[in-house]
C-alpha cells in the first residue's frame, strides 16, 4: 500500500531508513538547516521555505504561499509511490499534515474529502493541519471547499510533544474490471 509517512525533522533520517523512502518535501523555516538521510534522492527532495502561520504579514515570517502549494502537488504527481513519502516540518503536528493531505489529492484525485481526513485523525490524534495551506490546496485542487470543510470538522487535535511520526495511507483503489 502506498503511503506518506509524516514526521517530525528530529526523525526523518529514521523514518526514511524504517520505510525504505526514496523521496521527501521539507517544509522549515528559511534558515533551518539539517541533513538530508542519505537514502533520500537529492533530486527528489522539494524544500520549501515557510513559517507555521496562517497569516501573512507577521513580520519576516513566510506564510504559506500558493507557489509552495502548486510545488507540492507538481512534486507529489510525480512521485512514482514506488516506496513511501516523507514529508517533514519542525513537530510534524500542523505544516506537514496539510502537505501530505495535499499530495494524497494530488495522486488521488477521486478521494473523498472527509474519508481522507477521517484517515488523517486515525493515523494521528494530535495533528492540525495549517489551514492557510489547506485553503490553497483547495483552490489549486478544485475541490470547492470540501477539503477545507473536512479538515475544520477535525478541529484541532491533542497536545503533541512533537516527536511522533505517523502513516497517512492512501486510499485503497479499486482494481479496474477487463
Amino acid at each position: 500500500m502506498s503511503m506518506i509517512v509524516v514526521s517530525p525533522l528530529a526523525r526523518i533520517a529514521e523514518m526514511a531508513v524504517r520505510h525504505k523512502a526514496r523521496e521527501m518535501i521539507s517544509l522549515l523555516a528559511a534558515n533551518q538547516d539539517f541533513h538530508r538521510p542519505a537514502v533520500i534522492s537529492a533530486e527528489r527532495h522539494l524544500k520549501l521555505a515557510m513559517n507555521d502561520i496562517t497569516f501573512a504579514g507577521t513580520g519576516d515570517l513566510i506564510a504559506p504561499q500558493e507557489l509552495h502549494v502548486a510545488k507540492i502537488i507538481e512534486f507529489a504527481r510525480e512521485w512514482d509511490q514506488a516506496s513511501p513519502l516523507v514529508v517533514h516540518c519542525w513537530m510534524g503536528v500542523s505544516r506537514s499534515p496539510a502537505a501530505a493531505m495535499i499530495a494524497s489529492l494530488a495522486v488521488a484525485p477521486e478521494d473523498d474529502d472527509e474519508a481522507l481526513a477521517q484517515r488523517l485523525r486515525e493515523a494521528s490524534p494530535f495533528a492540525t493541519p495549517n489551514m492557510r495551506l489547506v485553503e490553497i490546496g483547495d483552490d489549486l485542487l478544485g475541490r470547492g471547499g470540501r477539503f477545507v470543510k473536512a479538515v475544520k470538522a477535525l478541529g484541532r487535535g491533542t497536545d503533541a510533544d512533537g516527536n511522533t511520526p505517523f502513516t497517512l495511507p492512501l486510499p485503497t483503489r479499486e482494481p479496474v474490471a477487463p
